[in-house]
């Protein structure tokens, strides 16, 4: 069987993609191999002998290889491929979550760079700090509302409201979903978009139905609704 592979392998010019699929790379690939960062690190995956220090080099010029070497390669040097995987928000939040011995203050600091994997880091992440996590989230409403809701303990509900008020749509999310929500805060929120106002009156409990009235009826199509609405909650 292995000389069919290896005869299929000649007859397709023995590319090295095609012998490191198929398990036909010697160490005579070597450096071929390290020419790019995913054959680099498929190389010391797969070759038996392979010079781990020469194909983590080439695979840490890629942040995407540098986090599966440190992860997946006995023999990696974690503070290497660490370095490399940090300039990548994305992937310094999988570093730490993914990767024995990771740095998690300094995976922090560049998973804190983007606002979305604030979130995911304070989430799932053992011994992130939350505090630092929930201020870059609550750059945003959207990642406001989701730190409040979306399983991250400890979370200031306070600070991620104020956040979050800042969109009506986020506003009314928050009131209906977060518990200890500030309903009369979330409800003034809404008032500037007449939508988000009938929203609030139909969905959430406690909301003053004359006020989201008011705010949403400066928009003609909302008083038939409102009329409606209220016909439902008699």
């Amino acid at each position: 069987m292995m000389k069919l592979l290896a005869k299929s392998a000649e007859e397709a010019g023995q590319t090295l993609g095609y012998k490191l699929y198929n398990g036909l790379a010697t160490i005579a690939d070597e450096e071929e191999a390290c020419k790019k960062p995913k054959f680099a690190y498929e190389f010391a995956m797969s070759v038996k002998g392979a010079d781990i220090k020469r194909c983590e080099e080439a695979a840490c010029k890629n942040t995407e290889w540098a986090y599966y070497f440190a992860r997946y390669v006995k023999g990696a040097d974690i503070k290497r491929c660490e370095e490399t995987a940090c300039k990548n928000p994305g992937l310094a939040y999988l570093f730490a979550k993914d990767v024995k011995r990771a740095d998690i203050r300094k995976c922090e600091e560049a998973a804190c760079k983007n606002i979305e994997y604030a979130y995911y880091f304070a989430k799932n992440v053992k011994g992130a700090d939350i505090r630092k996590c929930e201020e870059a989230a609550c750059k945003d409403p959207k990642w406001a509302y989701w730190f409040a809701r979306g399983g991250v303990k400890g979370a200031d509900i306070k600070r991620c409201e104020e956040a979050a008020c800042k969109d009506p749509y986020f506003a009314y999310r928050f009131a209906k979903d977060v518990k200890g929500a500030d309903i009369r805060k979330c409800e003034e929120a809404t008032y500037k978009d007449p939508w988000m106002a009938y929203e609030f009156a139909r969905d959430v409990k406690g909301a003053d139905i004359k006020k989201c009235e008011e705010a949403a009826c400066r928009s003609p199509e909302y008083v038939y609704l409102f009329a409606r609405l209220k016909g439902e909650k008699k």
